[in-house]
């Protein structure tokens, strides 16, 4: 199957290792084919791809969108909304606003009525989109391992084959997976972001992850 990861920033870079490692055909999609890090990525990836947006787009049977919030809806807009028609697309996006964090906690762009998932599914009807690795840090989004098991990932979405599609690559990623709903339930999976980098703004603690615990 092939991967089309939107976006060459270290999200981008370390979820297209991700899937490499797992023996998809990937292609990492950068808006500046010639940046140092995403050259040094294809050289120390073997048989990793890269193109344009809209070449990622097309290649992709499955799409990540892995740029950042302010600049998601730009992303699709230049890989062509025409090329995500009928495709799984994992949104890993947070709205998070152009400026500075207050006491560690980050501000966002989008509001408790709305998520930047909902807009994302409303510029590709016909796209299966599901939320997902948007409330962990890239170093734990492949084979985390923590003493007290696999943390858990939440997901979102309307698309349920899509949804069942990507709780597979979950977990052979390493993940359990909680199915959270429907697409509104990106108001309440967005602001794990938020939660999450709270403990390294104020304590430079990064390395944790969440996990849901049941009788």
């Amino acid at each position: 199957m092939k991967i089309g990861v939107i976006g060459s920033g270290i999200v981008g870079r370390v979820l297209a290792t991700a899937f490499l490692k797992e023996g998809y055909t990937v292609m990492l999609g950068t808006r500046n084919l010639s940046k140092e890090e995403v050259l040094q990525w294809q050289n120390e990836n073997a048989g990793g791809l890269l193109g344009s947006f809209q070449e990622t787009a097309q290649f992709g049977e499955i799409i990540i969108l892995a740029v950042g919030g302010l600049v998601v809806e730009d992303a699709i807009s230049l890989a062509g909304k025409e090329h995500f028609f009928g495709k799984v697309v994992i949104d890993s996006t947070n709205p998070i606003a152009g400026v500075p964090p207050e006491n560690g906690v980050l501000k966002f762009f989008t509001t408790l009525e709305d998520s930047l998932m909902e807009r994302i599914q409303k510029l590709l009807p016909d796209a299966g989109v599901v939320k997902a690795f948007n409330s962990v840090g890239n170093a734990f989004m492949y084979r985390p391992n923590f003493p007290g098991g696999p943390p858990t990932m939440f997901i979102c979405g309307n698309d349920e084959q899509a949804k069942k599609t990507v709780t597979e690559l979950l977990t052979a990623f390493g993940w359990e997976t909680e199915d959270m709903g429907k697409v509104e339930a990106a108001r309440a999976i967005e602001p794990l972001c938020v939660l999450w980098c709270i403990p390294g703004a104020i304590r430079n603690q990064w390395t944790h992850a969440f996990k849901l615990l049941k009788l």
